[in-house]
């Protein structure tokens, strides 16, 4: 066998494993509903939950506790879910910047039955667009 077609098999081998082990890690966007019925059968796997910030009264996210005084590291606030279901999200990890601005939240973690709150392990956020076009007025020149 000439060594370019070893060598070739050996890259797609490789190639190969790799796509399998990216498969078995990637998480799935599920809902708080969801998220306790897996935690319920034993899945502790990372799974996404896309949602808004639960808001109050005045506009202004309810629910946030992160006191950087007492632990810098403990994030806690109430999101709604896609499906409108609503849960405590707990992070362990400092609060993200702008996070009072942003339109959608997605939380990577799993559902914590016991404490009856989900265990985010990373936030990703999407903010307001800046380049958005609303309020602008086209005037005529001539």
């Amino acid at each position: 066998m000439k060594k370019s077609y070893l060598i070739g098999l050996v890259v797609i081998a490789i190639a190969v494993a790799m796509i399998i082990s990216t498969i078995g890690d990637a998480s799935t966007y599920v809902s708080f509903g969801e998220a306790k019925e897996m935690a319920s059968n034993g899945n502790k796997n990372a799974i996404h939950v896309v949602g808004e910030l639960v808001k109050g009264p005045d506009g202004k996210p309810a629910g946030m506790i992160y006191e950087p005084s007492v632990d810098p590291n403990h994030f806690e606030f109430l999101m709604t879910d896609s499906l409108n279901n609503q849960a405590k999200v707990v992070y362990n990890q400092p609060k993200p910047q702008d996070m009072d601005k942003s339109e959608k939240v997605v939380v990577v973690g799993h559902m914590d039955l016991q404490k009856n709150q989900f265990e985010a392990e990373q936030i990703l956020l999407k903010c307001p667009s800046k380049y958005n076009n609303t309020g602008l007025v086209a005037e005529e020149t001539k």
